[in-house]
């Protein structure tokens, strides 16, 4: 037991440090391959957890492709400029837009690209229209709560969705009849901590004419004009296609590869291609393959040593209490330990514990996996280290000249996670009720 819970530690801390740039894939089967030399897994786990992880893991890949290449078309400046025209000027319009974008772009494009992708493009719009630092600071602030906090809709909005539903069996279009209107509470509930706690710093005007027009954001017209049929396609094929138990990956893959197709102009031999498709390719998250089966080898190994029985024992007793308190304790459970062991760990540790849990009823159950994708979707922020994703989101920052210091972070985190966090729960357990 205490091997595997020293190799877990050491991977994980490998993993975040990332010495003299070190891949988190490799950080992670390192970590693996301890577990093998100490016996903490053997070799008959490794399909058994590649089963677990690898439609999530290459369903991940393919939406940050597709992100990768409607960026480079300016897809997503193109809607922050449409967003800013509809603040008409006034800021405390402007914020809230701002804020409802970054949900619909994670929604749909999963939380990292949200994130990742939205605010650099909001910061360099602030910056011409003259905003402060503290304004600055507000609405990137906003833009990486929101990716998380409203990541909950869809099975593709976040990592910790996609791997959870494909373990418990969730259909995508049961997924998301619990989750949609639990997105919309969370979404309220965002922008009404946002609203409240950066009230002082939005800008009560903006000069629209310094805006730029949202057409000159447009770099390759042919990607921008497919862009909306792609989706919507894409949206109905993964409805129609859970009734056949058809992998997510492949439906995302498949739509990755036309819009590869499409911006590679392939039918043309790449004649008048304007995206980089090698800088698309090499810019998609492969280290995420090697992390998503290395970790969470590493994390079958605390379930090998009956580190996991602890939690089901805990959800047991919180079983006893009803729907409303299973929800919320199995929620803030796992968003503590998500934010101090990092969600995609988590997201296992939390699956195996439910299916470990002995006398569960079928209700309180399935509140229970819901809790737990909004614990692991949420608690990340409530430090840096929660996600991967927030500490890249960091260091972009960094490289912008905004350094947002830990202390800062922790204490908005604080702040704004704890009442979406709350308010989600209970709306979940309404919804299931």
């Amino acid at each position: 037991m205490l091997a595997a819970l020293l190799i877990f530690i050491l991977t994980l801390v490998f993993v975040i440090w990332q010495p003299r740039g070190l891949g988190i894939g490799y950080s992670a089967l390192g970590g693996a391959a301890l577990a093998l030399m100490f016996g903490v897994i053997d070799w008959g786990d490794i399909p058994v957890v590649w089963h677990i992880v690898w439609d999530a893991t290459f369903t991940f890949v393919g939406l940050i492709i597709i992100s990768l290449i409607l960026d480079d078309a300016g897809v997503f400046h193109w809607a922050a400029l449409h967003v800013a025209r509809f603040g008409r000027g006034r800021g405390r319009r402007l914020f809230p837009l701002i804020v409802v974008l970054g949900a619909v772009i994670s929604a749909f494009f999963a939380n990292d690209g949200a994130a990742l992708i939205l605010t650099p493009i909001v910061l360099a719009m602030l910056l011409a229209l003259g905003f402060g630092p503290a304004a600055a600071l507000a609405f990137v602030m906003a833009c990486g709560f929101v990716a998380d906090t409203t990541s909950l809709p869809l099975v593709i909005s976040n990592l910790v969705n996609i791997v959870t539903a494909g373990y418990f069996g969730i259909p995508f279009d049961r997924y998301a009849a619990v989750m949609v209107p639990v997105d919309l509470a969370a979404l309220a509930a965002t922008l009404a901590v946002l609203m409240l706690f950066f009230r002082r710093d939005i800008p009560p005007r903006y000069d629209l004419a310094r805006l730029d027009a949202p057409a000159s954001a447009v770099k390759d017209a042919l990607v921008f004009r497919w862009t909306w049929p792609v989706m919507a396609v894409l949206l109905v094929a993964y409805f129609v296609t859970a009734a056949w138990q058809v992998p997510v990956s492949l439906v995302t893959g498949l739509a990755a590869l036309l819009l590869l197709a499409l911006a590679g102009r392939w039918w043309r031999g790449g004649r008048g291609a304007v995206i980089d498709l090698r800088h698309v390719i090499k810019g998609a998250p492969w280290q995420i393959v090697l992390f998503s089966l290395g970790m969470y080898l590493v994390v079958y190994g605390l379930r090998n040593a009956g580190l996991t029985d602890y939690l089901a024992q805990a959800l047991q007793a919180l079983s006893r209490h009803g729907t409303v308190v299973a929800a919320v304790g199995t929620g803030f459970i796992s968003a503590v330990l998500s934010s101090v062991m990092n969600n995609m760990p988590m997201t296992l540790v939390g699956a195996l514990g439910i299916q470990h849990a002995q006398g569960l009823a079928p209700d309180v159950r399935e509140a229970m996996i819901y809790a737990h994708v909004i614990g692991c979707d949420l608690g990340p922020k409530f430090t840096p280290i929660g996600s991967l994703a927030t500490l890249l989101w960091l260091h972009v920052l960094d490289r912008k000249g905004m350094h947002i210091g830990w202390g800062y972070y922790m204490r908005v985190g604080l702040v704004l996670t704890t009442p979406v966090l709350l308010i989600t729960l209970l709306a979940l357990a309404w919804r299931l009720s």
